[in-house]
């Protein structure tokens, strides 16, 4: 178990997920990772829920906006960075080459949310903690475990995060010619970049995936499927930055349209 009360600058502090139906996401994700939950409500009536592994929150499941659910538009897990200044992130986009895409806001007394965009897109959030710094626990089953961008402009989106949160960066070769980049904090990798695969035959899109720590990618993977979502990519060894060390990764989508992968921990 590894139990978080904070995180750096530049780390990855926390995902969610905006999906058409709350309700059915429950009930999909609780089969996979045995997550239990807690509603509360939003400001236009509806609901959203926390997400624990014991007593411990480790991400929430909202609702979309209205416009996006009449849209029928897919979920959409997110990842955000921790930032020490949301407002001055916010200034320095015009600095980096990205898009400012939402925010600054305030929510409550929690913190202080941005959106953003590096070149060649992948909206990314930044979070000002307040009383939520983030998820309480990371690599381990049921908890984030790793987060990586998919981009057509790879170079580009490392510029950008390396001027936002100064991080370093490691590259690792790749069997195709290309390489993988892993942003670091303190020496520590927190986060991957990657071209979309040339191959994913629309499977995978430009912006960030989510990954969650399984014990077992196949019985998460069974688990997946008999709860009613896809395999978008079979269990295959992962290659490249932290998720190479830890072995077998799949990739799934949910029956509301979010997509996700499991990384055996």
């Amino acid at each position: 178990m590894t139990k978080r009360t904070g995180f750096s600058e530049g780390e990855v502090c926390w995902t969610d997920l905006q999906t058409g139906d709350v309700e059915a996401a429950k009930a999909f994700y609780a089969e996979i990772f045995g997550w239990r939950y807690e509603d509360l409500p939003t400001p236009d009536g509806r609901s959203y829920a926390q997400a624990f592994l014991g007593d411990d929150l480790v991400c929430v499941i909202a609702p979309q906006k209205p416009q996006q659910q009449a849209a029928g538009a897919p979920g959409q897990w997110n990842v955000y960075f921790a930032t020490d200044d949301a407002r001055e992130l916010a200034d320095s986009l015009t600095h980096s080459n990205g898009t400012l895409e939402f925010g600054p806001e305030t929510v409550g007394d929690t913190g202080v949310m941005v959106f953003s965009a590096p070149p060649g897109g992948g909206t990314t959030g930044s979070w000002e903690a307040g009383t939520h710094f983030g998820t309480a626990r990371t690599e381990e089953p049921g908890a984030l475990t790793w987060a990586e961008l998919l981009t057509p402009e790879p170079q580009a989106a490392v510029g950008f995060f390396q001027q936002l949160f100064r991080h370093e960066v490691t590259e690792y070769p790749q069997d195709d010619g290309g390489s993988y980049t892993t942003l670091m904090v303190d020496g520590a990798e927190v986060a991957g970049i990657a071209t979309v695969p040339s191959d994913a035959e629309g499977t995978l899109t430009p912006g960030w995936q989510v990954y969650f720590g399984v014990a077992s990618v196949g019985d998460a993977v069974a688990a997946a499927v008999a709860a009613g979502g896809v395999v978008l990519i079979e269990p295959d060894e992962a290659e490249g930055g932290e998720a190479e060390e830890a072995g077998t990764i799949a990739t799934l989508q949910d029956p509301q349209g979010g997509v996700f992968s499991v990384l055996e921990v």
